[in-house]
């Protein structure tokens, strides 16, 4: 495919977009995904898993509650991937990953997912480039086993944030009393490594696309809540999902 280039992607909406109208088509959208996710469950036949990934302060929380709390949560559920635990590392990198995809008739989504292994631990180097390559041809293997064997729908969402959106929402958690329990020195130590996370990024859009990447535009947390919301309404409506009958 051709190499994307994050640098040539627009992180805020199109100037001809209404905020007001834009949000108001979401709210309709979210209750039509009400439905659909309550027909998913009832069918039982497939299941959703919804991967978030995005430099820090991308609004990846923010995202899970815009669009999924309006769900039944009987069927969805939400896995967020921290640093490794001993019990983790002592397994293989996607042990941790498999025993949280979804079963049939749920959502599951990933807050942060098996791409960590292939982004902070190459930026950091703990892992060399040969080892990255090895990871991402598995995880390739391990989403092909979801989608061929358990008719699992992978959407891969990464939040596009500017350097300079970051930096403006960092500096938030310094000064809003209700975003200050996010703060964490770290964060400022990554953000200066952004070139290196995005080149490491558009290495992962270009090695591991057989199931595509969706860029979200995200300087605008309206807009980004639209985009994944419609994205994840055509393919649950793609489905073509039935209630079934009255068992006997």
């Amino acid at each position: 495919m051709k190499k994307i280039k994050l640098k040539h992607i627009d992180t805020r909406a199109p100037e001809k977009m209404d905020k007001e109208a834009t949000k108001k088509e979401l709210s309709h959208i979210l209750e039509e995904l009400d439905d659909l996710q309550n027909l998913l469950y009832a069918e039982g036949k497939h299941s959703i898993l919804v991967v978030i990934q995005g430099m820090d302060a991308a609004g990846k929380d923010g995202l899970t509650r815009d669009v999924f709390t309006s769900m039944n949560p009987q069927g969805v559920n939400v896995t967020s991937f921290k640093e490794p635990t001993k019990e983790e590392l002592a397994h293989d990198f996607l042990w941790r990953i498999h025993r949280d995809t979804p079963a049939k008739g749920m959502i599951q989504i990933f807050n942060r997912s098996q791409y960590e292994d292939v982004l902070i631990t190459r930026v950091h180097r703990m892992i060399d480039d040969h080892t990255a390559k090895k990871r991402m041809h598995a995880i390739n293997d391990f989403e092909r086993l979801l989608t061929e064997h358990n008719d699992t729908h992978i959407l891969k969402f990464y939040l596009h944030i500017s350097h300079e959106e970051q930096q403006q929402r960092l500096e938030d958690r310094l000064q809003d009393p209700k975003k200050m329990w996010k703060y964490n020195a770290n964060d400022f130590k990554e953000s200066k490594l952004w070139d290196k996370y995005r080149d490491c990024y558009e290495d992962v859009f270009e090695h591991c696309s057989e199931v595509p990447w969706h860029i979200i535009p995200s300087d605008q947390n309206w807009y980004k809540s639209y985009l994944v919301a419609r994205t994840l309404l055509e393919t649950l409506k793609g489905l073509k999902m039935k209630y079934p009958g009255m068992k006997k």
